[in-house]
């Protein structure tokens, strides 16, 4: 009798072998990460550093899908494309699935699932699809809509395959351990790709995590790639008291606290039948006396069994999480060299700004990290964790502490800063909120935003866009709040945005720290590129990234002062990193060994996405980025696909 581990080990390597050859040559892009592990490293050279100024748009489509509803977010066209068979496949924000002629740009079908546009979605988004072929020849492409439903597409003529779910559809609301509320409809979302790891689709979610303690529950779920049927649930949340971590929730919390859900893009390991899950914070994000203790499993990387969804390990980047910390870079794998060893490693970028190098088998971290004392919270019911968690290396990306002396601007300028945060509670990273207002350093968008890193497999490095950009939260109680409460919506022209956290004694006010003339109050550069040596967790480089865009009165900042940015990095063998992501409406093409800036392509608007590359039917390299704004005065919304290769 066949051992049934090696009958599942014969039947998982014939699934994986169903992949065609070329793609695993690395001249498609067929996930969005490039490779499952997300190194987002082609080994394409035609590019290089000697001709990348020749660069120049091939095509554009647009996609028709920008889109402002009235009294709520506009959409963030964030998707990159995947190239598989000759074709690209994209997603909008609006859940359109494209596929288009790679040379040509023309579409060659789409399908709309006809959401509710007007729902009123927290992050409007789509970050990409994802595929699979059947050892039939079959390609399916998967899409999980904003509204929550898990698609599968017929990669040929776009149309839904009817053996899977209810004709093609799976309605992800079904089942969650704490239901969406029938009121709020747009509080559970998908705005990344499934992982694809064998047979099994592995699929996330986006909460609205800050509205109440009661957000729905943030339950990770495999799927039947074949069927749609769903062969495992795991629960970030822990609902068994004998689960690992389930002492961290203190006084039953773990029963009514919902979220801790993983929005940010997945990394599987097929070989090892792992997928790696960047976890948020549970809800709600600024408020935890209704879930005292560290909370295990929230603000985590966490590595499940792809096929029955058990747990292995699990690393929390942040205790008690009270900032909105989430991990919301993806996890990025690749290998350490030390010590004459190879360490298979995955890596995972948090807001804090700290990034985290593990052992992919273990969870344990390769470089080490140290727990630190941080400020005690001083707000009723509220138990800060009396430590975090500090990696030894790469120390840490972004500034911790803000110096007021190194505030730039006009002197008026310079002053409304400095009196402003000297109202405020400000001790370095891990400041608890508080009634008065405490200085968040970094801010909300990071750190590292869910743009995340690259990985350089040629010279062993990590390359990673870092946000530098101050927050000021204040929790305001119940009864006041309620009255003051007029609105909920960001505003990066220096608004508040108000959260209720209803089920706690306070309500939250935050806003990004922006002095009247439009120059952020945080010292710059408010943006960086920056290369670790992944072997050693060294800073190699680091540059400035982006320029931030005129935002009031005051002139454009200088370039070197960089600009936050919602995107991230590729890399190439032709020794190129390319990176949008920034304020300004650019894409940019930097020496991967030395950070230096080499080319720079003008967009019609801002890219808050991840660009890719491919060869072509006709063998020419492309370099395609969907640049859809910021929805800003200087960075409109828009729909555009731009492709880029070497000009005459």
């Amino acid at each position: 009798m066949i051992p049934r581990s090696l009958m599942m080990a014969l039947a998982f390597t014939a699934v994986l072998a169903t992949e065609p050859a070329h793609a695993q040559a690395g001249e498609d892009w067929p996930v969005w990460g490039h490779d499952p592990g997300g190194q987002r490293f082609s080994p394409l050279a035609t590019i290089d550093r000697g001709n990348v100024r020749s660069l120049k748009v091939a095509w554009t489509f647009h996609t028709g899908d920008a889109y402002q509803p009235k009294g709520s977010k506009p959409t963030a066209f964030e998707a990159t494309p995947i190239y598989v068979d000759g074709t690209l496949y994209l997603s909008t924000p609006l859940g359109r699935v494209i596929a288009l002629d790679p040379v040509s740009g023309q579409q060659r079908w789409a399908f709309d699932p006809k959401i509710d546009k007007d729902a009123g979605y927290g992050d409007y988004a789509s970050r990409g699809v994802s595929t699979w072929k059947s050892p039939s020849g079959q390609r399916r492409i998967f899409m999980a809509t904003i509204d929550a439903h898990l698609i599968a597409l017929d990669a040929a003529t776009g149309k839904p395959c009817a053996d899977f779910g209810e004709n093609g559809v799976v309605d992800l609301r079904r089942g969650l351990r704490i239901p969406v509320p029938a009121d709020r409809y747009a509080d559970y979302e998908e705005t990344s790709p499934p992982a694809v790891v064998g047979n099994t689709l592995v699929v996330g979610s986006g909460i609205a995590d800050n509205n109440a303690v009661s957000a729905p529950s943030g339950e990770v779920r495999g799927f039947d790639v074949v069927t749609g049927k769903l062969k495992w649930t795991w629960d970030p949340v822990p609902q068994n008291p004998k689960a690992p971590g389930a002492e961290t929730w203190k006084n039953g919390s773990a029963q009514r606290t919902g979220a801790a859900n993983a929005w940010s893009v997945l990394a599987a390991d097929p070989e090892r039948n792992l997928v790696f899950v960047p976890t948020g914070s549970a809800s709600p994000d600024y408020y935890g006396g209704e879930r005292l203790g560290e909370n295990r499993d929230a603000n985590s990387v966490v590595a499940l069994r792809a096929d029955t969804g058990e747990r292995v390990w699990s690393f929390q980047t942040v205790h008690h999480d009270l900032w909105d910390y989430d991990v919301a870079s993806p996890p990025v794998l690749f290998d350490v060299h030390r010590e004459g060893r190879t360490i298979p490693a995955v890596g995972a970028g948090s807001k804090t700004g700290n990034f985290f190098i593990l052992d992919r088998a273990t969870g344990k971290p390769i470089f080490g990290v140290e727990e630190r004392p941080v400020p005690k919270s001083d707000v009723a019911g509220e138990v800060a964790s009396p430590t975090q968690p500090f990696p030894v290396a790469p120390q840490s990306l972004a500034p911790l502490k803000m110096n007021v002396d190194e505030i730039q601007g006009s002197e008026a300028d310079r002053k409304w800063c400095r009196k402003e945060i000297a109202g405020l509670r400000s001790e370095g990273i891990f400041t608890p909120p508080s009634l008065r207002g405490s200085l968040v350093v970094p801010g909300n968008v990071g750190g590292m935003a869910w743009g995340g890193a690259a990985y350089d497999p040629t010279n062993h490095l990590l390359l990673i866009p870092v946000n530098n950009l101050a927050a000021e939260v204040r929790l305001i109680p119940r009864a006041n709040f309620e009255r003051e409460d007029e609105a909920n919506s960001r505003d990066l022209s220096g608004g508040w945005e108000l959260a209720r956290q209803k089920g706690t004694p306070y309500g939250m006010a935050r806003r990004f720290l922006r002095a009247p003339g439009g120059w952020p109050c945080t010292p710059p550069p408010w943006g960086t590129l920056k290369a670790i040596d992944a072997d050693t967790g060294a800073v190699k480089w680091s540059v400035p990234l982006g320029q931030l865009p005129q935002m009031g009165p005051a002139p454009a900042p200088p370039a070197q002062y960089g600009s936050i940015a919602l995107g991230g990095p590729i890399v190439t063998a032709g020794g190129l990193v390319f990176m949008a992501g920034t304020l300004d409406a650019a894409l940019r093409a930097f020496d991967v060994t030395t950070g230096k800036e080499l080319w720079k392509g003008d967009l019609p608007t801002s890219a808050r996405s991840v660009p890719m590359t491919f060869r072509g039917p006709d063998g020419k390299q492309y370099v395609v980025i969907s640049a859809g704004g910021h929805g800003l005065p200087f960075a409109p919304l828009g729909d555009s696909v731009i492709a880029f290769t070497l000009g005459p």
